[in-house]
Order: structure tokens, then sequence, then C-alpha cells
């Protein structure tokens, strides 16, 4: 055995007492144990319970976790992934029943327990090609239609509101504006939002919000922009903080709570933990920017110039901004290989970092794409890459990664509005983490990350 990762959960019923006596009282009682292990090929495994035993000070050679319920912290929004035009496309590119296996797999009541569903608002690099949804140089905004999100991608997202049921929430993020608004005139590689347009682009958040209130889904958040400080050669678009922070204050907030929108949850930043606490330290310093921000989100890419993931950048933004949510909002493994879907090493990327981002204030947490095709696309700029589920739209087969179940070892148990708990170990190798459900049911999810056996 080389990696595993294991979710245990039992339910207390100690209420509010000291770690001691909560442990006293739980004596006797049994978790159950779900375990995957790459090893053995098991995934998501019901290995069965083990019993609480009273256990005596702990050698420093003794590998330990240890759970202190009294010790509360963030509560979790929610876990999901995003619906986007390549996920939408491929899904309904798969069979029928494939289709019905996927919303389950994900949403339904014996799958992963998705709540949250992250969307594009234009198109992205995960899109077969760029478009917006009006006419050039409609500053009117009177041709905003929907009819491209209406072919796949909306009703997808309305298969998985079906199944969520009433904790679903809904967000969305730009990548660009219309070519015509922007300084390079070009959805792709950069450029900035010209200023005579900041008060149409605003708008138009407005419109993409009531048009989706049409279709009958109401939106739960936002970010800003995608990625404000990449020039991709896919849609992008150039914000510094100070920029991003004016749009916000000047336009988009004010715009929102005009039009009775005041309960959208505004996330700034949405790009890498490398600068995600200098970007949140300048853009919330105004007050009067600060006010309409509800959270902060970020990605896990800062390892392209990084020899590993910034996690402590996400702690210090979570002491800085305690009246902020802390969201990751996209993370994936890029450079699609169809050879490599049964690596483990793509659910221990995914363990790694959903512990460690919880561990440092995380309340929301959103894969990208839930679903993409035997090219890791459709991807109109050649950008493939993994997902938790692979669909071969040639022979209508569904391929489930580790992605999807180390995932599952954190959502399937852990529910919104979860407290976090005090965890922690005493081996470098022991990743862990811990939520206690509103039912009093305690989660501790523990991954060994080291190349032996623990014991």
């Amino acid at each position: 055995m080389k990696k595993i990762i294991v979710s245990c959960f039992f339910i207390s019923v100690a209420g509010n007492a000291n770690a001691q006596n909560y442990w006293k009282k739980n004596a006797g009682k049994t978790a159950r144990v779900i375990l995957t292990n790459s090893t053995t090929n098991e995934k998501l495994a019901d290995k069965g319970t083990v019993k609480f035993e009273k256990f005596a000070q702990p050698k420093e050679n003794e590998a330990c976790i240890f759970v202190d319920p009294d010790f509360k912290y963030q509560k979790l929004i929610g876990i999901g992934g995003a619906v986007t035009d390549a996920a939408a496309e491929t899904f309904y590119k798969l069979p029928k029943a494939k289709q019905k296996e996927i919303i389950d797999a994900y949403y339904g009541k014996n799958g992963l327990g998705y709540t949250i569903v992250r969307t594009n608002m234009n198109s992205c690099d995960f899109s077969s090609d760029s478009y917006t949804y009006v006419e050039d140089n409609d500053t009117s905004l009177k041709s905003f239609s929907l009819a491209h999100d209406e072919k796949y991608k909306i009703p997808m997202i309305k298969e998985a509101q079906k199944s969520i049921g009433s904790s679903f929430k809904l967000y969305f993020s730009p990548w660009s504006p219309p070519a015509w608004m922007k300084s390079n005139k070009d959805m792709l590689k950069g450029g900035r939002l010209e200023n005579q347009y900041y008060q149409t682009w605003a708008n138009y958040y407005i419109k993409f919000i009531q048009e989706y209130e049409k279709q009958g889904l109401n939106i739960w958040g936002l970010t800003v922009q995608n990625e404000p400080m990449a020039t991709q050669t896919w849609e992008s678009c150039l914000y510094t903080a100070e920029e991003e922070g004016n749009f916000l204050k000047n336009n988009l907030g004010p715009t929102l709570w005009k039009n009775g929108y005041k309960d959208k949850k505004i996330m700034i930043w949405d790009h890498n933990r490398d600068l995600m606490f200098q970007r949140a330290t300048t853009t919330l310093s105004d007050p009067e920017t600060s006010k309409y921000a509800s959270g902060i989100g970020y990605h896990w890419y800062e390892v392209w110039h990084n020899k590993t993931q910034l996690f402590d950048n996400v702690i210090e933004t979570y002491r800085a901004f305690p009246d902020k949510f802390l969201a990751f909002t996209e993370g994936c493994k890029e450079v699609f290989k169809m050879s490599g879907i049964e690596d483990v090493k793509l659910g221990e990327l995914y363990g790694k970092n959903m512990i460690n981002d919880f561990n440092r204030g995380t309340a929301l947490w959103t894969d990208w794409n839930v679903l993409l095709d035997e090219t890791g696309g459709p991807n109109h700029v050649g950008n493939f890459c993994f997902a938790p589920i692979i669909g071969d739209t040639k022979t209508g087969e569904v391929h489930y990664t580790y992605e999807y179940y180390y995932i599952g070892h954190l959502s399937k148990y852990i529910k919104p509005n979860a407290h976090r708990v005090a965890s922690s170990t005493n081996e470098s190798g022991l990743l862990s983490t811990s939520f206690m459900n509103e039912n009093g049911q305690l989660v501790t999810v523990i991954m060994n990350d080291s190349d032996h056996d623990t014991e």
C-alpha cells in the first residue's frame, strides 16, 4: 500500500461539552470507515466500523490524528464543479443512460453531494468557439440573447438543479467582455475594459442574471473577472487591483444593488494563491469597495512559477478578512492524456489541495469542468485538461478518474453549513481535516501523502 485516503464519520450526542467530555461520552461508539486505496483498487469502499477506545498520552512516534470539536472555525458553503460549454456539450453527446449516470454521480442522493455550480458568462477556453450574447456595439444591450446557452449549458445546469434541490447554488464568472468593449478589440489575449464601457459591462451582468432567472435559474453569486492578471491565448481581460476595485465600487456593485440584487455574493480576485493576499488587501482597502464584496476567490495554478502550492497565503487572507468568505473557484490537472486517466496522482493532487485549503479557512470549493471528452475538451484553443469524469463521445463510455473519488471523500460526507473543527497530526505524511455536520455527525478525512505505510 502506497497512498490512501480515508473518511471516518460517526453521529455525536455530546453537544458543546469540552473535548475530553466529548470523547468520554462517545466512548464505545463506532465510526464508519470509507477507504480509497489505489494498490487494492478500492474506491470509496465501505470498510465497516471501528470502535472508539480509551487512548492514553500518545508517544511521538505513534501516528495520530487529533480531533477537537470544541474549536470551531468556518462554515462550509458547499462543494461543486463547473458546468462549462465543454462539459455540457460533452454531456449531450453521450447516450441518455450515461447522461443520467453522470447527473446521479455528482448530484444524486448516492453521488458526490455537489451543491455548487459555476458557469461562464460569454465564452471561455472550454467553449467550442468564442461568443457573446449581444451584437457588436450594442451599448443598449437590446440584442441580448441566451440562445447559445440554451442549446447545452442551461439544460445541463437545470438537470443539476433538479437533483440538488434547495441546496443548489449557481455562480458565474466572465472571461472577457465583448471585443468591442476592450482596448485590444479582441476577446482573446488580454486587453483591458475601456473606461467608456464600464457601466455598459456592469449592465451586462444584470442582463445575464435576469435572463437566467427567466430560465428558472437563480444566480447565487458571481466573480468580477476570471484571472484578471493573465494574458491568455484564450478569452481574458486584465484589471489591476485598483481597476477591479473601481469597477466594483463605481459600477458593478451599485448596479446590482439598484436592480434588487444586493443578495448576490460578489467575489473578487478569482486568480491564483500567489497574489491573493496582496490583491485582497489592495482592492478591499477602500470601505466603499469592500461593502460590495462578500468573498475572495482563488485558483491553484501558481505552480506555473512556483515549485508547490502557496497554502499559507490562504490562511493569511482568512485572518485578514474574517468578514469575507474564501472560495476556491477553479483548479484542474492540465495537459490531458487519455492514457493517464487511471493515475492515482490525479486524486492525490485534489486531496492535498482540498485538505490544505479547508484547513486554512476556505468555505467554498469548486472544481473546474465536471466533465470533458476523450480529448480533454472541447477547447477552442487547445488547452486540454483532465476532469473527474471523462466521457468518450466516440464509444459512449464514461471513465471515473481518481479525482472523482478523492473529491468524494469530502463532498459526500461533509454537508453545507458544516463547521470545520480542529484537526491536527503528528506525522508530516498524514494530512487531515475535520468537519461537524449540522446533525452532529463528525467527519474526519485522512490522507497518507507519504510514500510508505503509516500505522
